[in-house]
């Protein structure tokens, strides 16, 4: 990671002042819109993908509901996996990710930019909040993104365990549920590569509450994750990275 990431900030460096006084300061300022703060990330995101070399390739993506309130279910390959869907999504969203990362600089900011909530995997109860949180910010109409496999796969395109209980919240806020398959994202940030890479992002059909209501969570996570291994079969040899 570190190599990529110091080229993005020396090719960055004259906007870089404004960028970080920009990133704390909307981190924790509530009079900030949020369509102006993920206008901050997305600034961040499309500079850092061109100046790090890296080619995101968006697919599907007239398969992001046209209405908000959904939860996008991707597989977890790197840290550049948010950036990537920030990359391709034009509609702000929100992002659970595990509590470790607040204790990163800079992760912490844009997390809290995108007002995202953060989860302790060892806490039953902390997690159980979370996910009624989520469900009712979906509720009230926003987006939210969760990585059912709940941390890094650390086995590039091979999925891990998607965790059934990721998708309560949507059981219980009843919205679309978006597939996303992700190819190759594990290299641009954990790799010690500065070279060209492309990356993939499949937007799968959402799955409406219809479709799987009344089935059990552990069948809606092996019913995600056998959609997503199949797009990523398919697709994972497009490029000779």
């Amino acid at each position: 990671m570190a190599k990529r990431l110091t080229m993005m900030l020396i090719r960055n460096l004259w906007r870089l002042p404004i960028i970080l006084f920009k990133l704390f300061y909307y981190a924790k300022s509530d009079k900030i819109s949020e369509d102006e703060k993920y206008k901050l990330i997305r600034e961040i995101g499309e500079r850092g993908c061109r100046k790090g070399n890296v080619i995101v390739h968006g697919y599907g993506l007239d398969n992001f509901p046209k209405d908000s309130g959904y939860i996008m279910y991707p597989n977890h390959q790197g840290l550049f996996d948010v950036m990537g869907l920030v990359y391709l999504n034009p509609t702000p969203f929100g992002v659970v990710i595990k509590k470790e990362a607040y204790k990163v600089p800079l992760l912490r900011q844009l997390i809290q930019i995108l007002g995202g909530l953060f989860m302790d995997r060892s806490d039953v109860k902390q997690g159980l909040t979370v996910i009624n949180e989520v469900a009712n910010q979906v509720k009230a109409g926003r987006n939210f993104l969760i990585f059912p496999e709940g941390t890094r796969s650390k086995n590039g395109n091979h999925l891990g365990e998607f965790k059934s209980g990721s998708f309560k919240a949507a059981t219980k806020a009843r919205c679309p549920i978006v597939p996303i398959a992700i190819i190759d994202c594990y290299l641009p940030f954990d790799t010690n590569s500065t070279k060209k890479v492309d990356v993939q992002l499949h937007i799968l059909p959402p799955i409406q509450y219809e479709e799987y209501k009344g089935m059990k969570t552990a069948e809606i996570a092996d019913m995600v994750k056998e959609r997503i291994e199949k797009v990523i079969a398919e697709n994972e040899h497009n490029f000779a990275n």
